[in-house]
């Protein structure tokens, strides 16, 4: 209905009840009279993205039981206007763009049982007191920017079971009050700063199913027969709150959860395996990464448990049987000080997910590894890993991640990769792979990141990695590929590829200009498509996104001459390093049509010509470093409208004429010039005269006079070094004996005899030149 203009609807009767015209696509501002029909009782316009305006106001007490908006664009404050909305039962504004401060008046609707205020841009407190909400059974306030307490009549509301206040600015302690609300069962507070210990209070609401208090600031100790009082409790979420920890208080007592499922407390600060939970049957998911957790966790502690996914990774451990799990599918263990080799898992295991990371394991994998049919994810990056790739590796059809970089493994990369593959991401970098890559990765249609960057393979350009669609990254860094990049066909060649390294190899020949323009995975890319996504969205965006959220792709990259981890990739980043090889020839003007390249690195070759002025069309280029080659001529002006440009290096080419004035070229220092010996202007010293510049005027003083020479630098350098200690120690007297006087006189009376002289000198110059000049 987006072309119905909003006036047709002023015909409606007045005796209408029920007005629904959801997903409509409905646009402009909808008209008053329909919230004053005067019989109205339901009225639903939500999923409207182009309907909006100011929410109208009833001209007389309503009728009104049922009103819904829910993503629609209603902006401006909220009218406190429901005094004459008495009837209410259903009030919902969720994702529209109301701000300013909630109307007292919604907190008094005495028959509300499901208010949603959640996703706007409601800011102030919530009010201390009110007298309604007595039949409230869902309050949604989420993400807004709300402050202040959370007021205790929030859990003596008779009737409510669902609070959720997630995403706001409250701060302060929860009151430590009685809770005689037996009905709440699901409390969504996460993302706040709420301060202060964790109210025991709230282990007395037995109903409790689900709490998520993540991302605040909470404090005190989590007990063993606290959590054991909320008999219906699934889902504890307390993660990120660096004061709180949890502990077994009474050892030896067998406490009961008979229906906990979830249980997260990640970057808090436990320092022991919570072993009483072997009594928690239902148990499937445990996250308690990034704590202080330490030495080996034993067999006992965790016997019996029910785990299917288990989070240990950045704690301090050295060992743990995972034998001991019988059900266990998902563990990360990365980032911990775990020794010795892989741990053998059982070939009838249902291993999904396999993280040991970041440890100082050693030996081999095990063979039996290639019997983990269901495998998805295997990442045993930095380590101290050795021995030959398993060939099996390539014959499992559901594995998606693997990860096996800065290990010491050797041989050649396995050729096993079956057709239909669903790998998304292989990472070999910084190992000692030899031989060339295996042209059945030809067969992995899924694959997003290709890196084998430091290792000793010795090969030609992969173009026939080309046919890929779904190819991102492509690392060959630092390896010996060799000879010249180039394909007969290349129409359809890369077109997702956003981030390419070749650099540190044996390429020659002319860069490849026809590759070039058909990367339409660095054209017009602009952030609203990929900014906030991240490469690696397999385990990003699963089932499991919950339990292992910190999986991303990352990437080393040059920036300023040295490498940088980027830990998470955006969709929406792209760079070309073609650095440190043989290319020749010059830099193809097709380059500057790559408008969402981020870095452009093409050091180190034997480029010659001028710089292509297309390179100015790069908008989004924030790092360019043609340094080291043959580059002739003048630097073109039009990369003064690089406005993102902040690393620049042009040094070491043949360049000539002024350098470029405005924007981000005036914050450049000499380093992005050197050694182009006809180049001239800021920053450089070397001035640029040309006929319609003068020259600057020569010194005052004469390079033979005794003044000039108290000022030489030369002198001034050679000075520093005695005369800052010399400084130093007297002022260190002049600090504890008071003013010497003696010095004063003496420094001044020299003072005066050094200017009478030298302006006597001046003048005798001044009369003598004259007669010199005749």
């Amino acid at each position: 209905m987006s072309l119905v203009v909003p006036s047709s609807f002023l015909n409606l009767t007045s005796s209408l009840e029920h007005l629904s015209l959801r997903s409509c696509h409905l646009q402009g501002n909808f008209l008053s009279q329909a919230f004053q029909l005067p019989s109205l009782q339901l009225l639903d316009l939500s999923d409207n993205s182009h309907l909006g305006g100011n929410l109208p106001e009833p001209s007389q007490s309503s009728s009104l039981e049922y009103l819904n908006l829910d993503g629609c664009q209603f902006y401006g404050s909220i009218p406190d206007v429901f005094g004459k909305m008495q009837k209410l039962t259903h009030l919902s504004l969720f994702a529209n763009s109301f701000d300013g401060e909630i109307p007292t008046s919604i907190f008094n609707l005495a028959n509300l049982t499901y208010l949603d205020l959640s996703s706007n841009k409601l800011r102030g407190p919530l009010p201390r007191n009110i007298s309604g909400l007595s039949f409230l059974d869902e309050f949604q306030m989420d993400n807004n920017f709300i402050t202040g307490p959370i007021p205790s009549w929030l859990f003596s509301l008779p009737s409510l079971s669902h609070l959720d206040l997630q995403n706001n600015r409250l701060t302060e302690p929860i009151d430590h009050v009685e809770m005689p609300n037996l009905i709440l069962q699901e409390v969504y507070l996460s993302n706040n700063g709420i301060s202060g210990s964790f109210p025991s209070s709230f282990f007395h609401l037995v109903n409790l199913a689900v709490v998520d208090l993540s991302s605040n600031n909470l404090s005190g100790t989590i007990t063993a027969n606290m959590l054991s009082k909320l008999v219906n409790l699934w889902d504890l979420d307390l993660s990120n709150n660096n004061l709180l920890s949890l502990s077994n208080n009474s050892t030896g007592v067998n406490y009961s959860f008979p229906n906990l499922w979830f249980l997260k407390f990640s970057s808090c600060n436990i320092h022991k395996f919570p072993s009483f939970l072997r009594k928690a049957e239902r148990l499937e998911v445990l996250d308690i990464s990034k704590n202080m957790i330490s030495g080996q966790i034993h067999k006992w502690e965790i016997e019996g448990m029910s785990l299917a996914s288990l989070n240990l990774s950045y704690n301090f451990l050295t060992s743990i049987d995972l034998f001991a799990f019988e059900s266990l599918a998902q563990v990360d263990l990365s980032s911990n000080l775990l020794q010795g080799s892989l741990p053998i898992l059982s070939t009838t295991s249902g291993f999904g997910h396999l993280i040991i990371s970041g440890n100082n394991l050693i030996g081999e994998i095990p063979s039996s590894y290639c019997n983990l049919t269901f495998l998805n994810v295997l990442i045993l990056a930095k380590n101290n890993l050795g021995g030959k790739i398993p060939e099996c590796l390539g014959n499992l059809g559901y594995l998606r991640i693997l990860d096996l970089q800065m290990n010491k493994f050797h041989g050649i990369i396995p050729n096993s990769f079956v057709d239909e593959s669903r790998l998304i991401t292989l990472n070999l970098n910084g190992n000692q792979l030899e031989g060339i890559l295996p042209r059945t990765l030809g067969y992995c249609r899924l694959l997003q990141v290709l890196d084998v960057g430091n290792n000793c393979l010795n090969d030609t350009f992969p173009h026939w990695l080309g046919v890929l669609s779904e190819l991102k990254v492509l690392i060959l860094r630092s390896n010996r590929f060799h000879g010249a990049i180039y394909n007969s066909t290349p129409a359809f060649y890369f077109p997702e590829l956003r981030i390419v390294d070749v650099s540190h190899n044996d390429f020659t020949g002319l860069l490849p200009s026809s590759y070039f323009k058909n990367l339409t995975g660095m054209r017009d890319v602009h952030e609203e498509e990929g900014g906030l996504e991240y490469m690696g969205a397999y385990a990003a965006t699963s089932f499991l996104k919950a339990i292992f959220p910190d999986y991303y792709d990352s990437v080393m990259v040059i920036l300023k001459g040295s490498y940088v981890e980027l830990t998470r990739i955006p969709m929406a980043f792209s760079t070309v390093d073609f650095s440190s090889n043989r290319f020749h020839g010059h830099i193809p003007e097709e380059l500057g049509e790559l408008k969402s390249l981020h870095l452009l690195n093409l050091s180190h070759n034997s480029l010659i010509g001028q710089i292509p002025s297309s390179l100015g069309k790069m908008t989004q280029l924030e790092s360019l470093d043609l340094s080291s080659n043959k580059l002739d001529g003048r630097i073109p002006e039009e990369l003064t409208s690089l406005t993102f440009l902040s690393v620049l290096n042009l040094s070491h080419n043949k360049l000539e004429g002024d350098i470029p004035h405005g924007k981000q070229f005036n914050t450049f220092s000499n380093d992005s010039y050197i050694g182009n010996f006809g180049l001239c202007g800021f920053p450089l010293t070397k001035n640029c005269h040309n006929e319609e510049e003068p020259r600057a005027p020569p010194s005052k003083f004469d390079e033979d006079d005794d003044c000039a020479a108290l000022f030489n630098w030369k002198f001034a350098v050679a000075g520093y070094g005695c005369g800052l200690v010399l400084g130093l120690s007297l002022g260190y007297i002049v600090f504890i004996t008071g003013k010497p006087w003696w010095v004063v006189n003496k420094v001044e009376k020299y003072q005066q005899k050094f200017v009478r002289r030298c302006t006597h000198r001046h003048k005798k110059r001044k009369t003598q030149k004259p007669n010199q000049r005749s």
